[in-house]
């Protein structure tokens, strides 16, 4: 007989890892969603293309979709709801004329440092649930699973 600790019951939807790991996501990013919607009208999409421009600088709608693993079409309209809003610019890429480069505008960087240090401040009130070792464990399991997803897409491709 199977140890219950170490196989859970897969039939049971609430011991699926993935969609505890899902529904633990969007508590999260919802309840840090609520604070920049109400106050400066973004959704988690088009905030998910400002924090990581606003983390890495200029990036292709392609770099974006690899980044947030959002699907190509929400990063598209992210970014042209964001454009419109005069939040983020883009200009041809040299490289790729196919593709353009994406970084936040002044109206967006100045945005960003108002939202980002409220983001933070939840981020530190829902991790204090975790001890600093707990939290830096939960980093490398993520970054393992992350890892293991993208090595079985590069297989299956």
């Amino acid at each position: 007989m199977a140890d219950a600790e170490t196989q859970p019951d897969t039939t049971r939807l609430s011991d699926f890892i993935p969609y505890r790991l899902a529904i633990t996501s969007n508590a999260v990013s919802g309840l840090i969603s609520g604070e920049y919607h109400s106050e400066f009208g973004l959704k988690i999409p088009e905030w998910r293309i400002m924090a990581v421009l606003g983390d890495a600088g200029p990036l292709t709608q392609r770099d974006l979709v690899h980044a947030t693993l959002m699907d190509k079409v929400a990063v598209n309209r992210a970014c042209k709801m964001l454009e419109e809003r005069d939040l983020v610019a883009r200009s041809p890429n040299e490289a790729d004329g196919r593709s353009h480069h994406l970084w936040l505008t002044e109206g967006g960087r100045a945005m960003y440092d108002r939202i980002w240090p409220n983001a933070l401040s939840t981020y530190e009130r829902i991790f204090a649930a975790l001890t600093p070792a707990e939290t830096a464990k939960l980093r490398v399991l993520l970054d393992k699973l992350l890892g293991a997803v993208r090595s079985i897409e590069g297989d299956l491709s």
